[in-house]
């Protein structure tokens, strides 16, 4: 995920991607100010999740907001925000088997419908819901 207003200095190494969930019921700014040559800010509201890379040693400061003032309400290292790689497995949509890659249970099922003489399989797609 490229951060296309403010990119990473080149000379940064060890990127990872972090994900920071507003769990309160105010309005948040997220800050990383501990890199040399990088901006980082964003507002985050009220139960969003806000997906970025960032450098292994950068600090994320979360300012809540409070009537016309914000409070540094904590500091949290980039690297306990750091998401896991998804494995191939779980990206596989290669979906012409008709099966669900993670539940493993058949989404299409075959209805027999009955024209004239012949019997005909009609398909109907499941719904996966996706959380």
């Amino acid at each position: 995920m490229a951060q296309i207003l403010d990119p990473l200095p080149p000379e940064q190494s060890g990127i990872i991607l972090c994900c920071y969930i507003n769990a309160t019921s105010k309005i948040q700014v997220a800050r990383i100010s501990n890199i040399p040559n990088w901006y980082f800010e964003r507002v985050v509201f009220p139960g969003q999740r806000l997906v970025f890379e960032a450098p292994q040693k950068g600090q994320m400061e979360i300012h809540t907001g409070m009537m016309a003032s914000a409070i540094l309400s904590d500091k949290i290292p980039c690297d306990r925000l750091m998401l896991e790689e998804p494995s191939a497995y779980e990206f596989d949509t290669d979906s012409s088997d008709g099966k669900d890659p993670i539940n493993t249970k058949l989404m299409v099922q075959q209805i027999n419908t009955k024209i004239g003489d012949t019997t005909k399989p009609l398909q109907i797609l499941g719904l996966a819901s996706v959380d």
